[in-house]
């Protein structure tokens, strides 16, 4: 048996173009809230250091704007600036340094801007608040609720600035050093937004039918693929399913396009389009968004990311054994075990699970263990 088939499915390695990951554990884009005037702060680079020192395979920094009004809230990353550049590099070299490849989410929030941190509320922000709102803009003027105020219709001028803006923020990413680069077209977002039929209410080529609806995504994804090396992935996030119009039939058809137009994995979420608060407040069930990524790999014939509620090794193991998806995402459980490869390692019965860890931790465990057995 050779010693790569000897590994557990979690452990082998998964390549795609010219890049390898090690393993298939991938830290999931998670919004800190701590940027300052849009900047990285201390917080971001401690946050990143715990799971690059954990023995992730893939660490994705968080929803990064594009553009300035994209942002969700006050505190969140962009990278439409070269100023953005130098402490997003920082992330990367952290990950790379450590054996981990770096990637970066791209996004913009569309009719969701402009509201408070989630611990905050998630609210609209207000004229009269500490720190102030600004004009959102989104495909059509529908709020997320009546408490949310009308998003501006984007005219044909806007869609050309913010499908330029995703482009040039790969060009950014890049040049930090990210080797995979992910477009958020998910969770009520805007490129979301263009897909849905409840926010795309649109009459000229981005609306109507669902092959109208795709096209801002499908451009935006073009824009990035366009700038990003041939030799490294692009990725995609979507909500397969989001409880107001889309289906995965609807994805499915989605995704097809976007493999053709040279998009190598979805990250398969679900939901957020009628919400403007999606951390889950309810237990779905463990898991629960498996059967979308399965769905969408066996639909669409491409490579698949699982991602809600996973949290026990051998849930990640058969995942990857059933083939519902190729690799798999963890956030909260992350923050609650920056560890869990190495534990993965170890419950999975891996034949040399102190080397997931840097060599300065392994040496020393692997001793101990041997002590204490």
């Amino acid at each position: 048996m050779s010693e790569t088939a000897a590994l557990p499915h979690l452990f082998q390695p998964f390549t795609q173009r010219g890049l390898t990951l090690r393993n298939r554990v991938v830290v999931s884009p998670m919004c800190q809230y701590q940027a300052e005037d849009v900047h990285l702060v201390d917080w971001h680079f401690h946050h990143h250091a715990r799971f690059a020192l954990g023995g992730v395979g893939v660490g994705m920094v968080e929803a990064t704007a594009v553009s300035p009004e994209g942002r969700i809230t006050h505190g969140c990353t962009g990278l439409w600036d070269d100023t953005h550049i130098p402490a997003l590099a920082r992330i990367a070299s952290i990950y790379t340094e450590h054996g981990a490849v770096p990637a970066i989410q791209l996004a913009h929030a569309g009719r969701k801007a402009s509201a408070s941190r989630p611990r905050e509320g998630a609210k609209p922000l207000q004229s009269g608040d500490k720190e102030g709102p600004w004009q959102t803009i989104a495909p059509s003027p529908v709020p997320v609720d009546e408490s949310w105020p009308v998003p501006q219709e984007m005219t044909a001028a806007d869609i050309e600035r913010v499908i330029e803006s995703f482009r040039a923020a790969a060009v950014r990413a890049r040049e930090a050093g990210f080797q995979v680069v992910e477009v958020h077209g998910a969770h009520g977002y805007l490129i979301h937004e263009f897909f849905s039929s409840v926010t795309n209410q649109r009459s000229d080529q981005y609306g109507g039918s669902r092959e109208a609806r795709m096209r801002f995504a499908l451009e935006a994804a073009e824009a990035v693929r366009g700038v990003w090396p041939e030799d490294l992935p692009v990725w995609f996030r979507a909500s397969v399913v989001d409880g107001a119009g889309v289906e995965v039939e609807d994805t499915v058809a989605l995704v097809r396009e976007l493999k053709a137009r040279g998009v190598d994995l979805i990250d398969c979420s679900s939901g957020g389009l009628a919400s403007s608060l999606s951390l889950a407040r309810t237990f779905p069930g463990a898991g629960f968004q498996v059967p979308y990524a399965e769905a969408v790999r066996k639909g669409a014939d491409i490579a698949t990311m699982a991602v809600g509620f996973i949290t026990a090794p051998q849930q990640a193991e058969q995942i990857l054994n059933d083939g519902s998806a190729d690799l798999i995402a963890l956030g909260r459980e992350l923050m609650a075990n920056p560890n869990w490869a190495y534990t993965a390692a170890q419950a999975l019965g891996h034949p040399d699970p102190h080397s997931v860890l840097p060599a300065s931790y392994g040496f020393y465990l692997e001793r101990r263990d041997a002590a204490m057995r």
